[in-house]
């Protein structure tokens, strides 16, 4: 396809990133050595980040784990950011790091863009943060998704992606007539009960939901990423018990690609959806404006019924969340009569801060920022270019991590914890399995801690997100510093 406004290039080849993947997890564990990784405690984090040590432990007095985020639990302990720009991110001590984290994803055109921000200073001189009223900029974010997203001809803002898996669901049961949820295995729809079923890695049902009753999950399954027949299999069985309502994918793969699944998939996952009479609801909170204006949809061509959004509709501010679809959808969230004159079923669905003036106005001018600075392809070409790095820096250690990338959303796998999956039909592999997963976690943590000495911060060590303020010497200046990090690497058992 080239990039054409999109993030991507050429697609991946998933079946060889995942037969890498699955070499992976076969290997023994290899990460940054006992000795280096002290060095790094004691030289750069406890000398030279004194602040962020104080300040976080203080904050334990009156926060769990002295953080209000879980992005933020971080080895040996969590930085204290005070200034975010473009792209880079600087702590409390004024060091200053490269800043991969993104927010989580949201910032497509680099942290703190200073266009927003004049644009929510001007709101906030006049009409403030939040009034619970209606005001223009809700209009102008829904009439510009509209525009981008080819399927979202309505758009619900909401306060977050989590909100906006839930009601979702409710409107796919109104919709559809049928009860029961499938959803793909290791994707995260955020955390309300129904939807915390089979995260992070596949076939964990409810085994990492604790605090949610089994019950809950009586009408929620999940299907194997990349199987169709495993999908078809279980829409089969549900017509047997109340039909489907919606089958949820993240177009790219579970937690944002880490499991990265074909084209075909994707396009097979749309047709029997429709083909058992269930809505095709497509996870778009990291995907949507970071992939291309018309997210990983437009890319793979789909027509998803509902589209999930996440944090870039509100532009990096609060109230990051919302739900889009086709009309006879998304009237479940409206009031009155149908075409033919039936009294709409109306989905439950609340937020008293969904909708600020705040969080519109920033993010309908992210997305006007996005689109006039070519932003998606921007990013794609930063985050090929650091993939392509970390793939020459991996062959020159001779070390057995796997980095491949979807555009701008980079995986630099170094221990596959994300990869291994539950086979509940050989129930005696699953302790062997959360025993490799856990050791492998603490791996992640670790080499997590030697990126963020050489000063740069990802996500949970594994993904790496470029955005439009980076340039070819940024990237490269990265990768001298994921090299000094590789240099320290070498096996651990």
């Amino acid at each position: 396809m080239a990039y054409n406004g999109f993030a991507i290039d050429e697609y991946l080849d998933a079946e060889e990133v995942i037969r890498q993947l699955d070499e992976l997890i076969k290997k023994p564990v290899y990460g940054v050595k006992p000795e280096p990784l002290e060095n790094y405690v004691q030289n750069y984090f406890e000398k030279k980040c004194a602040t962020s040590k104080s300040m976080t432990d203080e904050a334990k007095t009156v926060i769990p784990g002295g953080v209000q985020h879980n992005l933020a639990f971080n080895y040996p302990f969590p930085l204290a950011i005070t200034k975010a720009e473009g792209a880079y991110m600087y702590d409390a001590d004024g060091n200053r790091y490269y800043d991969l984290l993104q927010a989580g994803g949201p910032t497509i055109i680099g942290s703190n863009d200073p266009v927003i921000r004049d644009a929510v200073k001007e709101l906030l001189d006049t009409c403030g943060p939040s009034t619970g009223l209606f005001h223009e900029y809700e209009y102008k974010l829904a009439k510009k998704i509209s525009e981008c997203v080819p399927s979202v001809e309505k758009f619900r803002m909401l306060g977050s992606g989590t909100e906006a898996c839930m009601v979702a669901a409710r409107i796919a049961r109104l919709k559809t007539g049928h009860k029961n949820i499938l959803k793909m295995g290791g994707a995260y729809h955020g955390w309300s009960d129904q939807m915390a079923y089979g995260i992070r890695i596949p076939g964990t049902k409810g085994l990492q939901s604790r605090g949610v009753p089994n019950f809950v999950f009586k009408h929620t399954d999940e299907f194997f990423p990349g199987d169709l027949e495993d999908l078809e299999r279980k829409l089969k069985r549900n017509k047997l018990n109340g039909g489907t309502a919606a089958v949820y994918i993240e177009a790219i793969g579970p937690e944002s690609g880490t499991r990265p699944v074909t084209k075909a998939f994707v396009r097979g996952c749309e047709r029997l959806a429709h083909q058992y009479g269930a809505l095709l609801i497509c996870d778009e909170v990291v995907t949507g404006f970071r992939l291309g204006l018309s997210g990983a949809q437009g890319y793979f061509g789909i027509d998803p019924d509902l589209t999930i959004f996440g944090k870039v509709v509100a532009g990096g501010y609060p109230g990051a969340g919302g739900v889009g679809g086709h009309n006879d959808c998304m009237q479940h969230l409206g009031a009155g009569l149908d075409s033919s004159g039936k009294k709409i079923k109306k989905a439950l669905c609340g937020g008293t801060l969904s909708a600020t003036p705040i969080s519109c106005v920033a993010g309908y001018t992210a997305i006007c920022e996005i689109e006039k600075r070519n932003a998606c392809e921007t990013a794609g070409r930063m985050g090929d270019r650091l993939t392509k790095g970390l793939q020459n820096l991996i062959k020159k250690y001779d070390l057995p991590f796997v980095a491949f990338n979807q555009g701008s959303i980079c995986h630099l796998d170094s221990v596959g914890t994300m990869h291994f999956a539950i086979d509940w039909s050989k129930p005696w592999q699953i302790p062997e399995i959360l025993k490799q997963t856990g050791k492998r976690q603490i791996e992640m943590e670790h080499i997590g801690a030697a990126y963020m000495a050489e000063g740069i911060i990802t996500l949970a060590g594994s993904r790496l997100y470029t955005s439009a303020a980076y340039n070819e010497e940024m990237i490269d200046d990265l990768l001298t510093r994921f090299d000094r990090v590789f240099a320290n690497c070498g096996k651990l058992e």
